[in-house]
This record gives C-alpha cells, structure tokens and sequence, in this order.
C-alpha cells in the first residue's frame, strides 16, 4: 500500500518526532505513523468492534453474537462465539486481541 501525505512546514516539528520515535524504536516512519493510527482508532475498544474496523465482521454479525453470547453462553468470550457461530477466522480474532492487548497494557 502506498500513501501519499503533503506536510506543510508547520508541520515539519510533527515529522522529526516521528523520525526520532522511529529511530528510538528501530522502526521504519510509516510503520510508526500507522502504529500512532492504530493506537488512536482503537484504544479502549472491544474486540467486537476492533473486528468491525478490520472490517472482518459486520454490525449485524456481531449483534447477533452478542445476542448469542448474552441468552445462551454468558461464560463464553464473543471472539469464541463468533468463531464458531459466524464462521471467523481464528487468526482476525487473535489480531483482534493483540491490538486490544497492546493498548491495555500501555494504560497499566
């Protein structure tokens, strides 16, 4: 995937700390700028809707998993749900996790 970014020089400051950052953390620019994306978009979500901007599932699977999950299986985690239930791969779930993970553990 290729994206273009046009970068005035007020913003300049913005991109020697992405520099930095991705020097610091022996990162390529973009893979820090998306990592900054991701952090932004999906902080503090669940992982029903991580699923969602994946674009993995869709609103109406995910309600009716939650439905399922709330009248048949309330022990059961939703990713365990929409595995079965709806078909989900077993790797989006885990990304799903791993992103989720990520940002809770930064807030510990």
């Amino acid at each position: 995937m290729n994206v273009t970014m046009h970068v005035g020089e007020q913003d300049a400051y913005l991109l020697e700390l992405i520099d930095s950052k991705s020097h610091r953390e022996r990162k390529s620019r973009s893979s820090v700028m998306l990592s900054i994306f991701e952090e932004y978009f999906e902080k503090g979500k669940c992982v029903g809707e991580i699923l969602l901007d994946l674009g993995v599932i869709t609103h109406a699977e995910l309600s009716q998993a939650v439905a399922t999950q709330r009248r048949t299986f309330p022990e059961k985690l939703l990713g365990e749900i929409l595995i079965s239930e709806q078909g989900v791969d077993h790797q989006d779930v885990q990304r799903a996790l791993n992103i989720q993970r990520r940002f809770r553990n930064s807030e510990a």
